[in-house]
């Protein structure tokens, strides 16, 4: 529900719910329900949206057969991916492939089955369509493209789907996203004139002029539409004409599309297909190397389509000019590269003002969020006539960026264009809904007051509510556990739940349990050790990690304490891979072994594992040491990287080579192990204390600027070493193995277990 049943109250609308309406009896303009209830209209809108597309075919009901429309159908999902393994989604276009990326990334091996044999091709031409099914075949899904379903197969529950023309693929789930039909039997019933959908004029009024109709029921200049920014301009246009201001009139939506699979950037919109002698110029820009293209589709000096795949930078100014059909002739040479201080995929450290002066050029009408209609002049009027300052109070009073989120850089780009210099991105948004104050506002008062207590932070900031909320108790504790070690005891209630039992919650509940293995290096014995908890406890799997790590799959909840008992006795101790913590310290095998190596980098990536594990930062937190510039353990993309030259050691930070590649910074070079050690305990002290909770390194970086990092590390050497002094002490109190800890004492586990369960 966008609104709860207050907010009908409060507006003075009678709600009822949980009954259907049957019959519209528009002679006595009466509205009769299911349960008898009648209801008078002087004027009535009819907005009941579509229904999913279920093929008929053999099979169509069985269980573990869904569509993907409504969070019961999400919900399903989620618990036939636990359960199942294998994923059939019959349809490839939008929602198709959203439904299947999430599949794939719950753990299923997905099959896209599609009709034709190009993906998403209303949306999308046949070189960025290649493009996509690459992509997303690199990501795990499979295609089983130009292929008609003829049966779903199965007993008692789905078990395959059969093709037309012969072929089966096996199956435990299926999901049907071949899309929707417009729910038009009311209006039929009522006797409005229906086609696809419900007929409507430019004002959104049916054939009887007291009946309006909006959304994907309606069908408008023979066009039926299912995306959600047709449908905002739909209902401005209605209310407009029933507060009896109807100058609005509704000519049809020229919608923006953008596939929401995290880290795949596609944008499209308007026609892209021109018909030979129809005037049309197609300009395209390919760069396979960089996964990048670009077609614009011109007619008569006006843009009428776009496809963007891989840097959509642009897409809000080409969106901008399809609909006000800009005559382009200035903008012919500008149009393919893109416009003027439009932000590359590669960010910058001037990227945020880059983007706020891109859509400061943009007109007040340039529909910013999509989902929900958002337009730049509505974001600006409210930023204005409301004070906001933060991106949640904006998504709080406009809705913009408070759905699927893709639109939130420019969100907090006319935030940035509208405040000015008086605007930091994320500096005044509140941590939570309990409290005013921000991240950065709170760790000052921690520091400036002295405040030594989560319940002390609470009371001194007027907490709304008195024991916080799951937002905001971890980010205190963090905050606390960094400004006063040894004062401030760690609250275990306040920590996620894989972090309270020391292992990583699994899709199927059981748990996995990753040993620390410094720098990679083990022995005989406890590679001895790990092969008999895996047989005792019979563990599901056993796999080596990315972080030359040893993980121990499929352990189950009441094991946990003794399997940590039998590896602790090996002189094994917690990986803290479920932690906001140090992970790892990848090693290659350096100039003990290679014969290209320059350096022990084997010993460099102990000697920082030694010193820096057990210790909490605001995210998780990854380093790696190579021997020489080949670089094989992949230091240029960790949080603190150490690449061995001839002259000494170069260190790098802000790498992340996770959802959003980013390649780290060349901080400097040093000499020596000491000067190794001492830059990065630096440098981790500097990050812990100024990242706001939850903010990885290469974010952090990018908003604070590599300068400034520098300044602090590398050009002032007191400053620097007081950094790494303080991180040093802090180690005294934080380097402790949790697992030997946690067993000391099995009477401590048995109440933690029992809060876990009830947070899961």
């Amino acid at each position: 529900m966008l609104n709860d049943e207050s907010w009908y109250r409060a507006h003075s609308i009678a709600l009822h719910t949980g009954t259907a309406v049957v019959d519209i009896d528009r002679a006595r303009r009466m509205v009769r329900a299911a349960d008898g209830k009648r209801v008078p209209y002087d004027r009535l809108i009819i907005a009941t949206g579509a229904a999913p597309v279920v093929l008929p075919i053999p099979g169509s009901d069985l269980p573990g057969v869904v569509t993907f429309r409504n969070l019961r159908d999400v919900a399903q999902m989620v618990t036939e991916s636990r359960m199942r393994r294998r994923a059939v989604v019959i349809g490839g276009g939008l929602l198709g492939l959203e439904a299947a990326s999430g599949l794939v990334r719950r753990g299923m091996e997905v099959t896209v089955v599609h009709l034709v044999d190009s993906l998403m091709e209303k949306q999308l031409d046949p070189p960025s369509a290649e493009m996509l099914r690459r992509d997303l075949e690199q990501r795990g899904l499979r295609f089983a493209m130009q292929s008609a379903t003829e049966a779903i197969v199965g007993s008692e529950r789905v078990e395959a789907v059969r093709f037309a023309g012969g072929g089966e693929i096996s199956a435990d789930l299926v999901v049907m996203a071949v899309g929707i039909r417009p729910n038009i039997e009311l209006a039929e019933r009522a006797g409005l004139r229906c086609g696809r959908g419900v007929v409507v004029t430019d004002t959104m009024q049916t054939y009887d002029p007291r009946i309006y109709a909006v959304g994907e029921c309606t069908e408008h200049r023979g066009t039926t539409y299912g995306l959600l920014s047709p449908l905002y301009q739909q209902a401005r246009v209605c209310a407009s004409h029933l507060a009896r201001d109807g100058y609005l009139r509704y000519r049809g939506s020229i919608a923006a599309t953008r596939l929401k699979v995290s880290g795949i950037d596609v944008f499209s919109a308007g026609t892209l297909h021109g018909d030979e002698g129809d005037d049309c110029e197609q300009f395209v820009l390919q760069d396979p190397a960089a996964g990048v293209y670009k077609k614009l589709v011109v007619r008569n000096n006006r843009l009428d389509g776009a496809v963007l795949y891989g840097d959509t930078s642009d897409s809000t100014w080409y969106a901008q000019l399809i609909r006000e059909q800009t005559d382009i002739s200035d903008l012919r040479r500008q149009l393919l590269p893109g416009r003027p201080g439009a932000i590359s995929r590669d960010g910058g450290q001037d990227s945020a003002n880059n983007r706020a002066d891109h859509v400061a050029a943009l007109a007040d009408i340039t529909q910013i969020c999509d989902c929900n209609g958002v337009s730049k002049g509505a974001i600006v009027a409210a930023i204005r006539t409301r004070q906001l300052s933060s991106l949640g109070e904006v998504r709080a009073h406009t809705k913009a960026a408070a759905s699927c989120g893709s639109c939130t850089d420019r969100v907090e780009a006319v935030l940035a264009a509208t405040l000015g210099a008086n605007y930091t991105a994320g500096a005044t948004a509140p941590i939570c809904g309990c409290t005013e104050y921000s991240h950065d506002q709170v760790r000052a008062a921690i520091l400036q007051r002295p405040i030594k207590s989560m319940s002390g932070v609470m009371q001194a900031l007027g907490w709304k509510h008195r024991d916080g909320c799951a937002r905001c108790r971890p980010a205190l504790n963090y905050y606390l556990l960094c400004a006063w070690p040894g004062e401030y005891r760690d609250d275990a209630q306040s920590r996620f739940s894989n972090e309270r039992v020391h292992a990583n919650i699994q899709q199927n509940g059981t748990y996995s349990v990753v040993p620390r293995i410094f720098g990679g290096v083990t022995s005989p014995d406890q590679l001895r050790a790990i092969a008999d908890a895996a047989d005792k406890y019979r563990v599901g799997s056993v796999k080596i990690t990315g972080g030359q790590r040893i993980d121990l799959l499929g352990v189950r909840k009441e094991d946990l304490p003794a399997i940590w008992t039998d590896l602790g006795r090996a002189g094994l101790i917690s990986g803290h891979a479920y932690g906001k913590a140090l992970r790892t310290v990848k090693t290659c095998v350096g100039s003990e072994w290679c014969r290209f190596g320059v350096a022990d980098s084997t010993a460099m990536g102990l000697r920082l594992e030694h010193t820096t594990w057990g210790s909490w930062m605001p995210h998780k937190f990854k380093m790696a040491v190579s021997g020489c510039p080949r670089n094989c353990a992949e230091a240029t993309i960790k949080d603190f990287g150490v690449v061995a030259v001839d002259s000494g050691w170069e260190l790098w930070v802000g790498g992340n080579g996770g959802m959003k590649v980013r390649a780290a910074d060349v901080l400097c070079r040093v000499a020596t192990m000491d000067e190794v050690e001492e830059y990065c305990t630096a440098f981790i002290q500097l990050y812990r204390e100024q990242a706001r909770y939850l903010e990885r390194t290469a974010p952090w970086i990018e908003r604070v600027g590599l300068d400034y990092v520098k300044s602090r590390i590398v050009a002032d050497d007191r400053d620097r070493k007081a950094l790494s002094a303080r991180f040093a002490a802090s180690q005294k109190f934080a380097q402790h193995d949790p697992w030997s800890q946690q067993t000391r004492d099995d009477r401590e586990f048995v109440p933690l277990c029992r809060l876990t369960a009830q947070s899961v």
